[in-house]
């Protein structure tokens, strides 16, 4: 006898993989994924990096002490100083400190490139930069994470890419149900398969606990990058929270969680890659080179070595 035919519902709690829609979201979801794999690695690794910039630079923060004492000079004689040391520069402005035992902070300028040095007020020796590299590095990061280096036409650029984050958070979280036969063995990772399957079972479980998080991610970056299409949606009190969850600063221990699930997104992009390398481009190569080898060698047969 004919088995009766499933319905659409029957079919998505048993065996979801054979519907055409599922079919069709798997594509969008791995090709947004190869796609913008690049960014989501970018943004993942330095949103975490971030989370403690604040704490960072405020201990970083270089508070010099002078041992001299006596007379200070005044602004033009420091300036001499200031030119000597650097003759290809122009002094731009000369901070002079409000306490006696600390250095003067100077601005100097050549075309575009601009560079602040302390002073010894006393000797018009060079302290070095106010600001220690950690603090530079910091800030090239979190330039990195909002505007993508590239100001304002970086930042529009990230909200396109929050859009796609996003998008595939939601197709992600569609296309994860594998029916009710195999839901729970796609919520945890087997340590001990082969490195495919090992691959598979971190992304699929990953983007089950974390799926929520890279949409709320993906949701927050669009209202930082477009702030004013969220206003008539959503009152003041949404999008403060909005925001305080998107960076994590809620205490300690949202800091320390944000600062290691802020890496999920970039395990997510290496993971898909991988699979979409093991699943089409490794195949693609093989076919290739059998084909090649066939060519050169018309005795052997293109699956011998399948054989």
């Amino acid at each position: 006898m004919a088995q009766p035919q499933r319905t659409c519902w029957q079919q998505w709690l048993q065996h979801p993989q054979g519907l055409w829609f599922r079919k069709a979201l798997f594509q969008a979801h791995l090709w947004v994924g190869v796609g913008i794999a690049i960014y989501v690695l970018a943004i993942s690794v330095s949103g975490s990096a971030i989370v403690y910039q604040r704490e960072l630079m405020r201990h970083s923060r270089r508070a010099m002490v002078l041992t001299e004492s006596g007379r200070r000079m005044s602004v033009d004689e420091l300036t001499a100083y200031v030119q000597r040391a650097y003759p290809a520069y122009q002094v731009d402005s000369i901070l002079e400190a409000s306490q006696a035992d600390r250095p003067d902070d100077v601005v100097l300028e050549r075309g575009n490139k601009r560079i602040e040095r302390l002073f010894d007020p006393h000797s018009g020796a060079d302290l070095g930069d106010p600001e220690p590299g950690i603090n530079r590095a910091m800030a090239w990061i979190t330039d990195l994470h909002d505007n993508l280096l590239a100001g304002q036409t970086g930042r529009l650029v990230n909200g396109a890419g929050a859009c796609l984050v996003t998008l595939l958070g939601l197709t992600g979280m569609v296309m994860w149900w594998p029916g009710v036969k195999n839901w729970r063995r796609s919520t945890t990772i087997n340590w001990h398969a082969q490195f495919p399957r090992f691959n598979w079972d971190v992304h699929s479980a990953a983007g089950f606990w974390f799926s929520l998080f890279v949409l709320g991610w993906g949701i927050s970056g669009i209202y930082f990058c477009a702030p004013m299409a969220f206003t008539p949606l959503a009152g003041g009190s949404f999008l403060y929270w909005l925001t305080q969850l998107h960076i994590g600063r809620l205490g300690w221990f949202t800091e320390a969680v944000w600062t290691a699930v802020g890496l999920v997104p970039a395990v997510l992009a290496v993971t898909g890659v991988l699979m979409w390398w093991n699943r089409v481009l490794r195949k693609k190569w093989r076919k290739k080179f059998r084909a090649e080898r066939y060519i050169r060698n018309p005795l052997r047969s293109p699956n011998a070595e399948l054989m």
